[in-house]
């Protein structure tokens, strides 16, 4: 298994942008290691960035994130940030549990939101191991605590060296109402892990109106 290199996933702070690498152990299967899927090149964003239309929905907490296509179904907890400015990850013996940003944008709401998670640990694959599968079109999930639903359509799933992360365009607060969920990815050395972050890109399609939470 490879080892994460520091106590804090998250290079840099939330707040200028930096490049998050949530999961750092490589899975191993019977001496040969195994990636976790990663995005085609035919995924990556194409001209300009879709922006909403859809009418945004108020602040409340996700509870569920679900992506049918790679049949995620999962709890979501709050991330807030260490005393460094990184954004804290969900616990790493949580395999099927994701993060979101409560800094940022709820989800459905006008603005940026952001989910992370972890990609595996020592156990085997984590919620977003399958991240990178994901196509342009795919939907989103995300229940929220008010009871309402915000379904978001991706538009790109790109993966990024963390040295070149593109931080403003990953977690600049939008004019709409976007989505960002992010894991780590890319090449993987013993060393230092993952070297790189898939995210995915979503925008606004759909919500259902707020009532009794599920």
């Amino acid at each position: 298994m490879g080892t994460r290199q520091s106590s804090s996933p998250w290079p840099g702070t939330v707040a200028v942008g930096a490049a998050l690498v949530l999961g750092a152990w490589l899975l191993h299967d019977g001496g040969s290691a195994v990636l976790p899927p990663a995005p085609g090149a035919g995924q990556a964003l194409s001209g300009f960035a879709p922006v909403s239309v859809v009418p945004p929905l108020g602040p409340s907490t996700p509870t569920r994130i679900r992506i049918p296509a790679v049949r995620l179904d999962a709890p979501v907890t709050e991330l807030g940030l260490d005393p460094e400015g990184h954004l804290q990850a969900p616990p790493e013996t949580e395999r099927n549990l994701a993060g979101w940003y409560r800094g940022g944008a709820s989800p459905g709401q006008r603005g940026t939101a952001i989910l992370a998670g972890h990609v595996d640990n020592k156990s085997g694959p984590a919620v977003f191991y399958h991240l990178g599968a994901l196509h342009r079109g795919d939907r989103i999930e995300i229940a929220r605590a008010d009871g309402a639903t915000a379904v978001y359509q991706l538009y790109a799933i790109e993966v990024h060296n963390r040295k070149d992360f593109p931080d403003d365009r990953v977690y600049r607060q939008a004019a709409d109402a976007q989505l960002r969920v992010i894991t780590c990815g890319g090449a993987y050395s013993e060393e230092h892990g993952y070297e790189g972050n898939v995210v995915a890109y979503g925008f606004l399609a759909d919500t259902t109106p707020p009532g009794k939470a599920a």
